[in-house]
């Protein structure tokens, strides 16, 4: 488990780094925070399932299966994200720069307990788990 913590760090840090970097860009120029985080979450969601499903998790189990419980688990890291943008900016009136920051890292830790328990489960957990 701790290789994989280490590999979704490295998935997630350049995925977020190049992400956080485009959404800074973006709304200096005039982009809306909840907007512009939304249109980026997406992309940032295909991408880091094909990351994590390969290098992170090594997962070989269905494609579609993992798809779907994939974007199940991504929808609730979306929603969390957009709570911290809504009430973090628009309720409390702290910058969006920092509390998008902090809310890729309130999510990231979310997902990856999800991704390795739901999503990416070890080949033994399914198995034993499908055992009389």
């Amino acid at each position: 488990m701790i290789n994989q913590a280490i590999r979704y760090a490295t998935v997630g840090i350049l995925t977020n780094v190049l992400g956080y970097s485009v959404y800074l860009a973006i709304t200096y120029l005039g982009g809306t925070p909840k907007t512009t985080m939304s249109a980026l979450y997406a992309t940032g969601v295909l991408i880091s399932f094909f990351a994590n499903r390969q290098f992170t998790f090594r997962h070989d189990g269905h494609i579609g299966r993992a798809g779907i419980r994939f974007l199940v688990a991504h929808s609730a890291g979306y929603a969390i994200n957009f709570l911290i943008l809504l009430v973090g900016v628009d309720k409390l009136g702290f910058a969006h720069q920092y509390v998008q920051g902090v809310a890729i890292i309130v999510v990231a830790g979310f997902l990856f307990v999800l991704l390795r328990l739901c999503v990416f489960p070890p080949e033994n957990d399914i198995k034993q788990s499908k055992q009389p």
